[in-house]
């Protein structure tokens, strides 16, 4: 039975070998390899030890390969050259080589903001991608975790599992929203000045299911309020902001210039405008991974074109 002179062999050595062979100088060969040249000289001795050959003889202008040697270089070179351009390929991304579904799960806080511009621009860069952009869920980190949703945006999770890797998008600049013609007339408000008036809340499954977050924030500065509505749907609570003096907490992200019949009033809280965070939201394993990194880029310049209009 002949002998298994793969198994044991060092692959390492073989690069080494390789090298040599192309230069047939120990010396170019160390400095190509970033090695001494004893180095080089030592995994050569290795090598003519394990095929019990040669390998090469050296002349006068360096060394020549012995017959065993060129082929075993006509033979592994084709294997190394498909292993480098592996290698080099596994950090190169090509967005228009997509050509399968991306889903993007968004909170409803950006939904009514980023649809049209991410569509616009993932087709423009992968236009062989489909897009699925779906509503945040009570289910979305665990699709995140089964690989089913590429990328989520929302805001920090409690509770979030290790394996989902968080990563801020944006700060966000709090605002509300009223009808045209609503009692408060001024463009910039405090938590007192909304004394009174009842919340629209928009629900974010998820995250504020059971609380509205801007009733815990007057609670703090102990602002009488009540809730009179919820919904996990923008439009719903946009219906009732017009026919009602209720106010809708929300951010600069709102696209007000498409409802003509709602204003917009900025919050300041101890003197300054209200700000929190987005974030994405992908596997932990993907937190390096070149199509998500690349989600990312594009989900953010969307958030801050509309944040910045």
């Amino acid at each position: 039975m002949a002998k298994d002179l793969f198994s044991s062999l060092d692959l390492n050595l073989l690069r080494t070998f390789l090298v040599v062979y192309q230069e047939q100088n120990t010396r170019k060969a160390a400095e190509r390899l970033f090695v001494s040249q004893p180095a080089v000289s030592q995994a050569l001795q290795k090598l003519r030890h394990h095929f019990n050959d040669d390998l090469f003889v050296k002349v006068h202008r360096g060394l020549q390969p012995t017959a065993f040697s060129e082929q075993l270089s006509d033979n592994i070179t084709p294997y190394f050259d498909g292993l480098s351009i592996a290698i080099n390929q596994s950090n190169v991304f090509t967005p228009s080589e997509i050509d399968h579904v991306l889903k993007v799960a968004v909170s409803p806080v950006v939904m009514a903001c980023l649809s049209g511009t991410l569509f616009k621009e993932i087709k423009r860069q992968a236009p062989k991608a489909k897009l699925q952009l779906v509503s945040w869920s009570q289910s979305t980190a665990e699709e995140i975790q089964k690989g089913t949703v590429q990328i989520g945006v929302n805001y920090q999770l409690p509770n979030s599992s290790k394996e989902i890797y968080e990563q801020k998008l944006i700060d966000l600049t709090g605002r509300i929203f009223v009808r045209k013609d609503h009692p408060i007339t001024q463009s910039t408000i405090t938590p007192q000045d909304m004394s009174g008036y009842e919340i629209a809340s928009l629900i974010s499954p998820g995250w504020n299911d059971n609380f509205s977050y801007a009733s815990r924030m007057l609670d703090k500065y102990s602002v009488e309020h009540s809730i009179g509505f919820r919904s996990e749907l923008v439009m719903a609570l946009i219906d009732v902001l017009q026919h009602t003096d209720m106010y809708m907490p929300h951010s600069n992200l709102f696209p007000i210039e498409n409802y003509p019949s709602l204003r917009a009033i900025d919050v300041l809280i101890e003197g300054e405008p209200y700000k929190y965070p987005i974030f994405s939201h992908i596997h932990l394993k993907n937190r390096n991974n070149l199509m998500h990194k690349w989600l990312f880029s594009i989900i953010q310049k969307a958030l801050l074109e509309q944040s910045d209009k």
